[in-house]
């Protein structure tokens, strides 16, 4: 009796973890960089109507430029507190700052947070993986100078992992950010999904604290030199690079939400949230709309729904190409929209060009579109065409 008692314990101890095992992980928690450096009332509107979506806000709040200077940001503190939500306050260092031009900023950063509500600093720094080692004292002097109940953390780099001196970071640190979206190889694109994943394993089996991965929500256009090197990443910001040859690298919502499917079912278990780069406004037209990114959180992202009709231009046989996109969230733009046979003359416009074929066809050079937006993508003389055109994507 007592061997039986013994073996049904045996059974009902192993049901019981595997059931532990095999439980699905909890959600991964979201927060959200708010990177502008003007609170405009769309930046504003923007944190007011998604504060139910983040855990905490990451606001940046001071930064030292490529030229050294020091630069704060004024931060309305008061929306900030009405949201409800804690605030990281992120210190961005310019990466080409040498040790002289970085290491007065010890002084800097602790005063600028005296006056700020907040729960944590952040510090942006992309130094060189050679710097690892000088990056690591300095974090050391600033934990030094900060509260004991002010937590810490950094964001990182995939590249860092090449150095031996990663773990000297750990230390100091609460948490550390890993940035999975770079422009290292423009070919490659912003994000991806399979190298990402690989580098959320990487860095977790090398530091022994808290990551939080950082998710783009944003594009960014890329300009080349005339040897075909990388010239400048356009991003929260516009450069002023004229007519210099350039793309826009895009990222997919589609891509992102899988992405987050594949962390739901194997992450390691230092990982314990997101954090998306940045806060989509309605005015930021180099990112996702509000929507589509409330959609990829909440994890219903629905199908395009992308539309080309011939519109009368008001005269005789002139028509516009235009585009619609119907649904509720941003939809890439179709590679090809093909005109109706009857139209025998035609050309592109924003970001289309025309095709020759039969029929004749404008040909797209990627963008998207927000939900309920409308976009003129060429003109065409056509005789009673169909007024719907086929779109390829």
């Amino acid at each position: 009796m007592r061997l039986l008692v013994a073996l049904l314990l045996c059974v009902v101890g192993l049901s019981q973890s595997t059931l532990q095992t095999g439980a699905p992980r909890s959600p991964l928690p979201h927060d959200a960089y708010i990177w502008q450096r003007v609170w405009t009332p769309p930046v504003i509107a923007a944190a007011q109507r998604s504060a139910d979506l983040v855990r905490s806000w990451r606001v940046l709040v001071a930064e030292a430029d490529g030229a050294g200077r020091w630069i704060k940001v004024n931060v309305p503190w008061d929306v900030l507190r009405e949201t409800g939500r804690p605030v990281v306050a992120v210190v961005r260092i310019d990466g080409r700052l040498d040790d002289a031009r970085v290491s007065p900023l010890l002084d800097k950063i602790p005063t600028i947070l005296t006056s700020t509500p907040v729960s944590a600093v952040e510090i942006d720094y992309d130094c060189s993986t050679s710097k690892l080692v000088a990056y690591a004292g300095f974090l050391e002097a600033l934990r030094a100078r900060l509260p004991p109940s002010l937590r810490l953390s950094i964001t990182a780099l995939p590249t860092w992992m090449n150095s031996p001196a990663l773990e000297r970071l750990a230390p100091n640190l609460d948490e550390l950010v890993l940035q999975v979206h770079a422009v290292d190889d423009p070919h490659r694109g912003l994000f991806d999904p399979a190298q990402a994943a690989r580098w959320v394993h990487a860095f977790a089996r090398r530091i022994p604290r808290p990551i939080r991965v950082a998710l783009p929500a944003y594009d960014v256009r890329v300009t080349w030199r005339h040897d075909g090197r990388l010239a400048s990443v356009e991003g929260e910001r516009p450069l002023l690079t004229g007519d210099a040859p350039g793309e826009t690298l895009r990222t997919s919502p589609q891509a992102v939400l899988a992405f987050l499917h594949a962390l739901q079912r194997d992450a390691p278990d230092s990982l314990t949230g997101i954090v998306w780069f940045r806060l989509p406004t309605d005015s930021d037209r180099h990112a996702w709309s509000p929507e589509t990114w409330r959609r990829v959180i909440t994890n219903w992202l629905p199908p395009a729904a992308l539309s080309a009709t011939l519109v009368a231009a008001g005269s005789p046989g002139l028509w516009t190409v235009t585009l619609s996109n119907e649904g509720s969230v941003d939809a890439a733009a179709p590679r090809r929209v093909r005109l109706d046979p009857s139209c025998t003359l035609a050309d592109g416009a924003n970001g289309f060009r025309l095709v020759d074929g039969a029929p004749l066809s404008l040909q797209s050079a990627g963008g998207r579109l927000r939900a309920h937006e409308s976009r003129i993508v060429g003109w065409a003389r056509c005789t009673e065409p169909q007024r719907h055109l086929d779109v390829a994507s």
